[in-house]
């Protein structure tokens, strides 16, 4: 008799160690991965803002729409900030990517859109010089958004 109840006693405490493991795995956190976002921090050099605006009003919105249309990205961003340090950017690039896997999988259709609506690599690098002296590249980020469930 002490044998069965022994068993029965050890079958009781897997099962409850393995409800209390299927327990944890089930919680429900309040918030989730997001979209991702490739972030430019830009400086426009003093006096050059309407100069860089423009450039990005035209052929960086031409190359963000087309990448949209292509359904590489899903949106963009622009956003200029007040400099809190003569070394701050300016003005941020967004760009919102479905998730990592999407945009890393999607990089040589990115190269592949930039040849037909920017030009070619010489084009390109061209483009950048150009862009030196009127803004100067600080660095950049990829983030993700983290989204918050309701309250509930």
């Amino acid at each position: 008799m002490k044998v069965k109840n022994i068993v029965v006693l050890c079958f009781v405490a897997i099962m409850l160690i393995f409800s209390g493991v299927s327990m944890a795995q089930s919680v429900k956190r309040p918030f989730h991965d997001g979209s991702v976002w490739q972030i430019s921090f830009i400086k426009m050099k003093p006096g050059m803002e309407t100069a860089y605006l423009n450039y990005i009003a035209t052929d960086w919105k031409k190359s963000q729409e087309a990448a949209k249309k292509a359904g590489l990205i899903l949106s963009y961003k622009v956003i200029t900030s007040e400099p809190h340090n003569p070394g701050d950017f300016n003005i941020m690039l967004m760009t919102e990517f479905k998730d990592l896997a999407t945009m890393e999988a999607n990089d040589q259709k990115a190269d592949d859109l930039a040849q037909t609506t920017v030009g070619t690599d010489a084009q390109q690098m061209d483009g950048y010089r150009k862009r030196l002296e009127i803004r100067e590249v600080l660095g950049g980020r990829l983030s993700r958004e983290i989204i918050l469930s309701p309250k509930q």
